[in-house]
Protein backbone atom coordinates (compact mmCIF):
# COMPACT_ATOMS: atom_id res chain seq x y z
CA UNK A 1 0.00 0.00 0.00
CA UNK A 2 1.50 3.61 -0.64
CA UNK A 3 0.24 6.53 -0.18
CA UNK A 4 -0.10 8.64 -3.11
CA UNK A 5 -1.42 12.77 -3.74
CA UNK A 6 -3.40 12.90 -6.49
CA UNK A 7 -3.75 16.86 -8.04
CA UNK A 8 -6.70 17.90 -10.26
CA UNK A 9 -8.61 15.23 -8.04
CA UNK A 10 -12.23 16.36 -8.87
CA UNK A 11 -11.85 16.12 -12.66
CA UNK A 12 -12.89 13.22 -14.61
CA UNK A 13 -9.64 12.15 -14.85
CA UNK A 14 -8.46 13.11 -11.40
CA UNK A 15 -11.45 11.25 -9.59
CA UNK A 16 -10.93 8.33 -11.71
CA UNK A 17 -7.51 8.05 -10.37
CA UNK A 18 -8.49 8.25 -6.66
CA UNK A 19 -11.29 5.71 -7.19
CA UNK A 20 -8.37 3.21 -8.93
CA UNK A 21 -5.65 3.94 -6.18
CA UNK A 22 -8.80 3.51 -3.44
CA UNK A 23 -9.93 0.38 -4.82
CA UNK A 24 -6.41 -1.60 -5.04
CA UNK A 25 -5.97 -0.69 -1.31
CA UNK A 26 -3.88 2.87 -1.58
CA UNK A 27 -4.17 5.78 0.75
CA UNK A 28 -4.96 9.12 -1.39
CA UNK A 29 -4.29 12.93 -0.72
CA UNK A 30 -7.25 14.39 -3.53
CA UNK A 31 -6.13 17.70 -4.19
CA UNK A 32 -8.61 20.68 -5.58
CA UNK A 33 -8.91 23.94 -5.66
CA UNK A 34 -12.51 24.18 -4.14
CA UNK A 35 -13.68 21.88 -1.02
CA UNK A 36 -17.13 22.43 -1.16
CA UNK A 37 -17.71 21.55 -5.09
CA UNK A 38 -15.73 18.08 -3.96
CA UNK A 39 -16.80 16.77 -0.70
CA UNK A 40 -18.24 13.76 -2.63
CA UNK A 41 -14.75 12.56 -2.68
CA UNK A 42 -13.91 12.72 0.93
CA UNK A 43 -14.19 9.14 2.28
CA UNK A 44 -12.41 5.63 3.06
CA UNK A 45 -8.99 6.10 2.24
CA UNK A 46 -9.40 9.13 0.54
CA UNK A 47 -8.43 12.96 2.42
CA UNK A 48 -9.97 15.92 0.79
CA UNK A 49 -7.71 19.31 1.02
CA UNK A 50 -7.28 22.20 -0.69
CA UNK A 51 -4.64 22.91 -3.37
CA UNK A 52 -2.77 24.87 -6.12
CA UNK A 53 -0.50 22.76 -8.23
CA UNK A 54 0.70 25.97 -9.88
CA UNK A 55 2.19 26.84 -6.56
CA UNK A 56 5.02 25.39 -5.39
CA UNK A 57 4.52 26.00 -1.85
CA UNK A 58 1.14 24.66 -2.04
CA UNK A 59 2.93 21.24 -4.10
CA UNK A 60 5.32 20.30 -0.83
CA UNK A 61 2.96 20.69 1.70
CA UNK A 62 0.48 18.97 0.01
CA UNK A 63 2.73 16.10 -1.14
CA UNK A 64 4.61 15.32 2.56
CA UNK A 65 4.68 12.05 3.70
CA UNK A 66 3.49 10.84 -0.01
CA UNK A 67 5.18 7.98 -1.27
CA UNK A 68 4.27 8.62 -5.21
CA UNK A 69 1.95 11.82 -7.04
CA UNK A 70 -0.27 11.67 -10.04
CA UNK A 71 -1.13 15.19 -11.54
CA UNK A 72 -4.58 15.30 -13.56
CA UNK A 73 -4.99 19.23 -12.87
CA UNK A 74 -6.33 21.60 -15.47
CA UNK A 75 -7.64 24.91 -15.70
CA UNK A 76 -9.60 26.27 -18.89
CA UNK A 77 -9.88 29.74 -17.58
CA UNK A 78 -5.76 30.25 -17.59
CA UNK A 79 -3.91 30.22 -20.85
CA UNK A 80 -3.01 26.87 -21.80
CA UNK A 81 0.88 27.57 -21.75
CA UNK A 82 1.20 29.83 -18.73
CA UNK A 83 -1.14 26.68 -16.57
CA UNK A 84 1.07 24.04 -17.71
CA UNK A 85 4.43 25.30 -16.85
CA UNK A 86 3.84 26.71 -14.08
CA UNK A 87 2.17 23.61 -12.45
CA UNK A 88 5.29 21.54 -14.21
CA UNK A 89 8.05 24.08 -11.90
CA UNK A 90 5.43 23.46 -9.03
CA UNK A 91 5.94 20.22 -9.14
CA UNK A 92 9.40 19.78 -9.88
CA UNK A 93 10.12 22.28 -6.67
CA UNK A 94 7.29 21.12 -4.03
CA UNK A 95 7.62 17.67 -4.53
CA UNK A 96 11.34 17.56 -4.76
CA UNK A 97 11.18 19.80 -1.43
CA UNK A 98 8.65 17.02 -0.17
CA UNK A 99 10.51 13.76 -1.30
CA UNK A 100 8.12 12.53 -3.55
CA UNK A 101 10.32 10.79 -6.32
CA UNK A 102 7.59 9.26 -8.84
CA UNK A 103 5.15 11.61 -10.75
CA UNK A 104 3.11 10.68 -13.35
CA UNK A 105 0.97 12.97 -15.21
CA UNK A 106 -2.08 12.99 -17.30
CA UNK A 107 -0.78 14.64 -21.12
CA UNK A 108 -2.64 14.64 -24.39
CA UNK A 109 -3.26 12.62 -27.46
CA UNK A 110 -2.38 15.53 -29.66
CA UNK A 111 0.99 16.02 -28.40
CA UNK A 112 2.00 12.76 -29.95
CA UNK A 113 4.08 12.50 -32.99
CA UNK A 114 2.02 10.96 -36.47
CA UNK A 115 5.77 11.29 -38.44
CA UNK A 116 9.07 11.98 -37.18
CA UNK A 117 8.59 15.68 -35.53
CA UNK A 118 5.23 16.15 -36.68
CA UNK A 119 2.61 16.06 -33.50
CA UNK A 120 -0.68 15.64 -34.31
CA UNK A 121 -1.49 19.78 -33.30
CA UNK A 122 0.63 20.38 -36.67
CA UNK A 123 -0.87 18.74 -38.78
CA UNK A 124 -2.68 20.97 -41.35
CA UNK A 125 -6.38 21.72 -40.67
CA UNK A 126 -6.05 21.48 -36.45
CA UNK A 127 -8.52 23.56 -35.24
CA UNK A 128 -6.75 26.83 -33.56
CA UNK A 129 -8.03 26.56 -30.56
CA UNK A 130 -7.25 23.16 -29.66
CA UNK A 131 -3.83 23.65 -30.90
CA UNK A 132 -3.61 26.53 -28.67
CA UNK A 133 -4.25 24.08 -25.60
CA UNK A 134 -2.29 21.22 -26.52
CA UNK A 135 0.71 23.26 -27.05
CA UNK A 136 0.68 24.29 -23.12
CA UNK A 137 0.98 20.50 -22.73
CA UNK A 138 4.04 20.36 -24.70
CA UNK A 139 5.34 23.11 -23.17
CA UNK A 140 4.86 21.26 -19.70
CA UNK A 141 6.77 18.10 -21.26
CA UNK A 142 9.90 20.45 -22.38
CA UNK A 143 9.65 21.39 -18.85
CA UNK A 144 10.53 18.27 -17.62
CA UNK A 145 12.63 17.16 -20.21
CA UNK A 146 14.86 20.15 -19.42
CA UNK A 147 14.87 19.43 -15.86
CA UNK A 148 17.88 18.76 -13.32
CA UNK A 149 15.91 16.57 -11.48
CA UNK A 150 15.90 13.43 -9.23
CA UNK A 151 12.13 12.98 -9.67
CA UNK A 152 11.55 9.92 -12.09
CA UNK A 153 8.42 11.88 -14.17
CA UNK A 154 6.01 10.26 -16.65
CA UNK A 155 3.48 11.73 -18.66
CA UNK A 156 0.86 9.41 -20.48
CA UNK A 157 -1.22 10.54 -23.55
CA UNK A 158 -4.60 8.91 -23.93
CA UNK A 159 -5.56 8.91 -28.01
CA UNK A 160 -6.15 12.40 -29.84
CA UNK A 161 -9.59 11.67 -28.92
CA UNK A 162 -12.42 13.14 -26.34
CA UNK A 163 -11.77 10.08 -23.88
CA UNK A 164 -15.42 8.00 -22.77
CA UNK A 165 -16.18 9.08 -19.03
CA UNK A 166 -18.80 6.30 -19.57
CA UNK A 167 -17.38 3.17 -20.44
CA UNK A 168 -17.15 0.59 -17.92
CA UNK A 169 -12.93 -0.31 -16.75
CA UNK A 170 -11.98 -2.90 -19.09
CA UNK A 171 -8.11 -3.31 -17.34
CA UNK A 172 -6.87 -3.37 -20.62
CA UNK A 173 -4.49 -0.99 -22.88
CA UNK A 174 -1.48 -0.80 -24.75
CA UNK A 175 1.80 1.32 -23.79
CA UNK A 176 4.31 2.62 -26.48
CA UNK A 177 6.34 5.62 -27.05
CA UNK A 178 6.05 9.18 -28.42
CA UNK A 179 3.96 8.33 -31.39
CA UNK A 180 0.14 7.60 -32.14
CA UNK A 181 0.28 3.66 -31.60
CA UNK A 182 -1.77 2.07 -34.19
CA UNK A 183 -5.30 1.78 -33.72
CA UNK A 184 -5.11 4.54 -31.75
CA UNK A 185 -5.63 7.63 -33.88
CA UNK A 186 -8.89 8.57 -32.96
CA UNK A 187 -10.99 6.51 -34.80
CA UNK A 188 -11.48 4.22 -31.13
CA UNK A 189 -12.63 5.02 -28.26
CA UNK A 190 -10.72 5.10 -24.99
CA UNK A 191 -12.26 5.53 -21.20
CA UNK A 192 -11.19 7.48 -18.50
CA UNK A 193 -11.57 4.37 -16.13
CA UNK A 194 -8.64 2.49 -18.16
CA UNK A 195 -6.33 6.29 -18.09
CA UNK A 196 -6.91 5.62 -14.56
CA UNK A 197 -5.27 2.17 -14.52
CA UNK A 198 -2.27 3.28 -16.45
CA UNK A 199 -1.87 6.04 -13.87
CA UNK A 200 -1.97 3.42 -11.04
CA UNK A 201 0.24 0.75 -12.72
CA UNK A 202 2.77 3.27 -13.06
CA UNK A 203 2.68 4.35 -9.30
CA UNK A 204 2.53 0.57 -8.71
CA UNK A 205 5.28 -0.99 -10.69
CA UNK A 206 6.99 2.16 -12.71
CA UNK A 207 7.98 0.89 -16.34
CA UNK A 208 8.20 4.13 -17.87
CA UNK A 209 10.57 6.86 -17.11
CA UNK A 210 11.37 10.25 -17.52
CA UNK A 211 9.48 10.59 -20.93
CA UNK A 212 5.94 10.50 -22.57
CA UNK A 213 4.25 7.45 -23.38
CA UNK A 214 1.48 6.99 -25.09
CA UNK A 215 -1.33 4.78 -24.42
CA UNK A 216 -4.50 3.29 -26.49
CA UNK A 217 -7.14 0.51 -25.65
Amino acid sequence: MSKIVIFGAGGRAGRRAVSEAVTRGHQVTAVVRELAKHRQLDGDGVRLVAGDVTQADSVAVTAAGHDAAINAAVRLDVPSQEFFTSAAHALLNGLGRAGVDRLVLVGIGTTLETAPGVMVHDEPGFPAEGREFSLGHAAELDVFREAHTEIDWLVLAPPPVVLDDDAPRTGRYRIGGGQVLPGGDGTASFSYADLAVALTDEIETPKHHRTLAAIAA
